[in-house]
């Protein structure tokens, strides 16, 4: 087939001189060039660094600056979701013609990628943070559950971590932890925590590959992986936010950018649940951290 004849020049060769070439596009000796030519790794760094400065600045003029970009951000949120809302026509159209070309059999292998993201994201938020929980943090696990049911919920029939964060901050009010801490790891956490997503966008970008018929080797699996930390950094706590991320995996492998149409069909019930592991992996490591901070919470 010409397509993944096209898509195989494109993938092999690639070696550990590809991940070297992932770090130096981080720094773009061009912002303006960047973003015309889309370069979203060295967007999301340098975003990264001018927000951080920003933050830092506590002058007159830096906080026009700010006002400014929370009502960009305000603003294009709004268009996201409004924009969202036509998704689920686009999504019938694939799935329409996928069903009309191979018939339902075409649905078995996304059904693996179905369970395969929802079975490693429960033994992440079921096994991994219990044991964090438990270990570091010195935190009861079922306590934790418990008090942090309201916001994980809510992150689920949401799908969004910005939505979620005010419930998520009153939940950590009334497990006990101080305004200093859940102040400042929660937001932060909302931003750059998204374990879920990073998660997700790896499953996403071999399972792609696999649907092409492309064997990924290791240095490509690792690259996927050092690339999905890095994007889901820059991630939008909006519904479905990290298929730009995964846009961003695909042209660092080669792979074309039409496989995220296979991702729409089951994306919104694991945006859902990726969602719900993210802001209880952000509850986990406020907890951690006030404990380490010496604070005594009601989770003992």
């Amino acid at each position: 087939d010409q397509s993944v004849s096209d898509v195989l020049s494109k993938v092999e060769g690639k070696s550990t001189a590809d991940i070297v070439d992932v770090f130096i596009r981080m720094v773009p000796p061009n912002i303006i060039a960047a973003a015309a030519d889309g370069q979203m790794l060295g967007l999301i760094f340098f975003s990264l660094l001018f927000g951080y400065f920003l933050a830092q600045s506590r002058s007159p003029q830096t906080d026009t600056v700010r006002d400014f970009f929370n009502g960009l951000m305000d603003i294009m949120t709004l268009i996201t979701l409004w924009v969202m809302k036509f998704a689920p026509l686009g999504v019938f159209g694939l799935v329409a013609k996928t069903v009309a070309d191979t018939g339902f059999a075409s649905f078995k292998p996304v059904l693996v990628f179905f369970f395969t993201v929802a079975i490693a994201l429960a033994i992440h938020a079921f096994i991994t943070m219990p044991l964090l929980l438990k270990y570091i943090g010195r935190i009861n696990p079922t306590k934790h559950y418990q008090a942090m049911s309201p916001a994980m919920l809510t992150a689920f029939s949401t799908a969004s971590s910005s939505a979620t964060l005010p419930l998520t901050m009153e939940c950590m009010e009334e497990a006990g932890v101080s305004q200093r801490v859940r102040g400042f790891v929660l937001p932060l956490g909302a931003t750059v925590n998204m374990d879920g997503t990073a998660l997700y966008e790896c499953v996403a970008a071999i399972f792609i590959a696999q649907a092409f018929g492309i064997e990924l080797s290791f240095v490509q699996q690792f690259t996927i992986v050092v690339v999905a930390l890095l994007t889901s950094i820059g991630v939008a706590g909006i519904p479905a936010a990290s298929l730009v991320a995964i846009s961003i995996i695909l042209g660092v492998i080669g792979l074309p950018l039409e496989g995220i149409g296979l991702l729409m069909i089951t994306d919104r019930v694991l945006d859902m649940m990726r969602t719900a592991v993210n802001v209880f992996s952000d509850t986990c490591a406020t907890v951690i951290i006030a404990r380490s901070e010496g604070e005594k919470t009601k989770l003992v």
